[in-house]
């Protein structure tokens, strides 16, 4: 029984990489979209 329970894994290393992964091109992606936006405005007059 002992080594049944030995071989089940608690953390799966691969989910959890690509999820931060996928975060992390999200918050790339919405601060180039910040970063668009502010430099599109046009100069006031």
């Amino acid at each position: 029984m002992t080594t049944q329970v030995s071989n089940i894994s608690l953390v799966s290393w691969t989910n959890g990489t690509i999820m931060i992964g996928i975060f992390v091109l999200v918050v790339i992606g919405l601060v180039a979209a910040v970063f668009l936006l502010m430099n599109s405005d046009k100069p006031k007059k």
